[in-house]
């Protein structure tokens, strides 16, 4: 995992938010668990479709280490391993809704592409828009 030069100055909570689900897969990652539920590595791997093992595999050990994802692994062979969102991820789920609603409200029409995510396209957010 990546290793900061200088130690993190967050002086806003904002900043802090940002940072536990900022980013390209953090939000994604969260929203596929949101709408799936409990999922094993290689299920996630698939529903986030383009997106490299050591991403995946750096982002979930991220989420891990900020309490947003639990991981429950099995004592058995082959070895089996279930990632869920945890309390403090599923209470982040209803902030990043609104942000897609508020993206929604202004983004191009061109998020209905075949590339959007499934948990996207189930998305309410194009009822809220203001245009």
């Amino acid at each position: 995992m990546y290793q900061h030069k200088t130690e993190k100055d967050i002086r806003c909570p904002l900043e802090y938010g940002l940072e536990i689900f900022g980013g390209k897969w953090k939000s994604r990652i969260i929203c596929v668990l949101a709408e799936k539920g409990t999922l094993r590595y290689s299920i996630l791997r698939r529903e986030m479709s383009n997106i490299s093992d050591a991403v995946l595999a750096s982002t979930l050990k991220e989420l891990i280490t900020d309490g947003i994802i639990q991981r429950r692994q099995f004592e058995e062979i082959p070895p089996h391993v279930e990632y869920t969102l945890s309390e403090k991820g599923n209470s982040v789920v209803p902030i990043l809704q609104s942000i897609c609603r508020w993206s929604g409200a202004y983004h191009r029409d061109d998020c209905d592409s075949e590339n959007t995510l499934t948990q996207c396209r189930r998305c309410d957010f194009k009822q809220d828009k203001r245009r």
